[in-house]
C-alpha cells in the first residue's frame, strides 16, 4: 500500500497576488525573501525584500535547498511568465540573464535606464499596499499589449492576440474573444509599459 501524498504547500502563486496550496507547479519558480511556514501554510509575511523574480526551476548551479529551507530563498511557484508579471515579479538577473537584459531593455524604453534596485521599487510602489492587496488599474482591453493578465467577470484572463485565455492553475482554458471594453489589469502599470515597448514573456503550452 503507497503512503499518502504530502498535502501541497501554500507557495502557488495566482496572477491575482494571492498565495495557495496547489499540487500544480508550473513552469517558474521565485522569490521574495525567506518566508516562513507553519505546517505547510505561509505566516504573515509575504516578502522579505523589494526584489520579487522569476527563476528558472533548476538553479543555474544544480543546487536544491527544499521547499522551507532554514535560511535561504523560499520557492514560489507560477503557471509561466506571465502570472509571474502579473504578480508583480520580473525577470531573474542570474538564473535567467537573457530574459532579464531583453525585460531591462524594454523597461528602459518604456521608463529610462535604470540599476534593478531602482527598478525593483518602482515595481513595489505599483504593485501592492502595506496591507499585502494586490494595486489594480484600468485600461482599454483593446489597447493592452499581449502577455497581460485581466480580469473578466471576476476571473483572470491572458491576453494574447484577439483572444483571452482563462487561467487555472494547471493551465489555461478554452479561449473566448478579447473584451472591447474598460477591464481591471492585473499586471502592474510599470510591466505592462514594458510589454508594450516590446518584452514578451513565456506562455504556458495551453495558452
Amino acid at each position: 500500500m503507497c503512503p499518502p501524498r504530502p498535502s501541497p504547500l501554500q507557495n502557488r502563486v495566482l496572477p491575482t497576488g494571492e498565495i495557495v496550496a496547489d499540487p500544480a507547479r508550473g513552469m517558474f519558480t521565485g522569490n521574495r525573501g525567506n518566508l516562513t511556514f507553519t505546517d505547510g501554510k505561509l505566516g504573515v509575511s509575504r516578502w522579505k525584500h523589494q526584489h520579487w523574480i522569476i527563476c528558472d526551476l533548476k538553479h543555474p548551479k544544480g543546487r536544491y535547498h527544499g521547499p522551507m529551507p532554514a535560511r535561504a530563498w523560499t520557492p514560489l511557484f507560477f503557471l509561466d511568465e506571465a502570472v509571474g508579471l502579473a504578480a508583480g515579479h520580473r525577470p531573474c538577473a542570474y538564473c535567467r540573464p537573457k530574459s532579464y537584459q531583453t525585460f531591462k531593455a524594454a523597461w528602459a524604453t518604456a521608463h529610462g535606464a535604470m540599476g534593478h534596485l531602482a527598478m525593483d521599487r518602482m515595481l513595489h510602489q505599483a504593485r501592492v499596499t502595506r496591507r499585502r492587496h494586490q494595486i489594480r488599474h484600468q485600461a482599454d482591453c483593446t489597447t493592452l499589449p499581449d502577455g497581460v493578465l485581466v480580469l473578466i467577470a471576476g476571473q483572470p484572463y491572458v491576453l494574447i492576440g484577439d483572444m483571452a485565455h482563462p487561467y487555472r492553475p494547471d493551465g489555461y482554458g478554452a479561449a473566448v474573444p478579447r473584451p472591447t471594453r474598460l477591464t481591471d489589469v492585473l499586471t502592474p502599470a510599470p510591466t505592462v509599459a514594458a510589454l508594450r515597448a516590446g518584452f514578451r514573456p513565456k506562455l504556458h503550452h495551453t495558452a
